[in-house]
């Protein structure tokens, strides 16, 4: 805390608010007492420049194009590190050292396995369902099976923790294994987590997966680049529903429905839908980006909410990309020309330039899972699994605060004023209310 405050004047009045500096120098007005000395709140919508918490979790810096977990770069984190590695830096605050990382590594084997009756629950399913909707019932299911206490010491916690990362990615492949009515391949103690997953998808009782380190390694990459972004829309979910003291696992399945939104985690499998239109439809990149121009469509995995230069994730990821595919032979793939021919427009067109309406990671992060051979409706179940360290990681930082409290934004009522129920004697006047046609809003 320092010694520097903001002034603020409303009718003849002055309040003094205090300003806060966090670690990266960033400042921040501290209103907490705003509406007690004041009688007045803040608006702002979608929360774009409110600071909802405290973090010491993930550091972004939008307009230099910086992300960094608990102080180290995503860059080298990428190059270098376990993706179970990074769950425990954001959870635990330290790398791991190898006998930690040994015990860590050995507590997800150990957890990696549901229990039986919940295969039961799979069956009831139905086969059209999307794997985003099974994920997020399956997940708040554990609760029926692990009990939380209601009082958490650090077994309980590192129990919890190790269950929700672990089958996190069993349910996923189970889901996947039920849509296409496939017997569920049960998670080996002979695989590391990654590994452990891309058998679990794709092996059966007549084939046996062949496992490649170089994919394994990408989809390594693709979960440390998801496994946290600071206070996005799945993660403050995650913090607003951990704030009433829910079931951890309940929690975890209100990330999950948050992340599922097109908005949100669903932006790489638009980036491939739309890549296929574009073949399919026997269309150019450069006509489709004339139309997207002039706000006739949509041009999906360019630019984003944070990041005002380039995204870091996205330089990572298309480094991997133009690994992988010529390897995996992708690079034959019609999409894969078409993402080419968008990049190579994009990074120089002057429209694009002159807005910073760079590829980011969606855009290459589903050709990646695509050549892994990851289904598109699979994409958002992936960032489910790599997003998880990082929601635990911030439920965990919450209930540990001094001064955590439930959350309860306050809003700006525009509604009617006080109106009378009964009118016209002593009967309840009634009006039907027709939306008008421009309010409509197509989703």
């Amino acid at each position: 805390m320092g010694s520097e405050t903001a002034i603020l004047e409303y009718n003849g009045k002055r309040y003094e608010l205090p300003v806060v500096t966090g670690s990266e120098n960033e400042k921040a007005i501290d209103i907490t007492a705003l509406r007690q000395q004041s009688g007045l709140i803040t608006y702002d919508p979608a929360f774009g420049n409110t600071g909802a918490c405290a973090s010491a979790i993930t550091f972004i810096d939008g307009e230099k194009g910086i992300l960094r977990y608990r102080g180290y770069p995503i860059e080298q984190l990428a190059e270098r590190a376990e993706f179970i590695e990074v769950a425990y830096l954001l959870i635990f605050g330290e790398l791991p050292s190898p006998e930690e990382l040994t015990g860590f590594r050995d507590r997800l084997n150990h957890s990696s396995l549901i229990h039986e009756d919940m295969h039961h629950f799979f069956t009831g399913v139905p086969s059209t369902a999307h794997p985003m909707a099974i994920l997020s019932t399956m997940v708040a299911s554990l609760s029926g099976f692990y009990p939380v206490p209601d009082e958490l010491d650090f077994d309980a916690e590192y129990e919890i923790l190790a269950n929700l990362i672990s089958q996190v990615r069993t349910l996923a492949a189970f889901s996947y294994k039920m849509k296409i009515g496939e017997p569920m391949v049960y998670p080996s103690y002979k695989f590391r987590y990654v590994a452990n997953f891309l058998n679990m998808m794709f092996s059966s009782p007549v084939h046996k997966y062949e496992i490649d380190d170089e994919v394994v390694r990408a989809l390594e990459v693709f979960l440390i680049l998801h496994a946290d972004h600071e206070q996005n829309c799945s993660t403050s979910s995650v913090r607003i529903a951990g704030s009433s003291l829910a079931n951890i696992y309940a929690i975890a399945s209100a990330g999950i429905s948050a992340l599922w939104g097109r908005r949100h985690g669903g932006a790489n499998q638009q980036v491939i839908e739309m890549l296929t239109d574009i073949h399919q439809n026997g269309d150019t990149a450069q006509g489709y980006v004339d139309r997207a121009k002039d706000k006739k469509t949509r041009l999906m995995g360019f630019g984003h909410r944070v990041y005002k230069n380039y995204d870091p994730r996205a330089k990572v990821m298309r480094d991997l990309c133009h690994k992988l595919l010529p390897r995996l032979e992708m690079a034959k793939d019609p999409l894969f020309a078409v993402a080419m021919q968008l990049e190579e427009i994009a990074m120089q067109d002057a429209y694009f330039i002159e807005r910073n309406l760079y590829p980011n990671v969606d855009f290459y992060s589903g050709l990646v899972l695509r050549a892994i051979g990851i289904p598109t409706d699979m994409f958002t179940v992936l960032f489910t699994i790599g997003r998880m360290p990082g929601w635990l990681a911030h439920w965990r930082e919450m209930i540990h605060d001094e001064g955590f409290r439930i959350a309860r934004p306050r809003q700006l009522y525009v509604g009617e004023t006080e109106r009378s129920f009964f009118q016209r004697g002593n009967a309840p006047h009634y009006r039907h209310v027709k939306m008008p046609a421009r309010e409509v809003k197509r989703l």
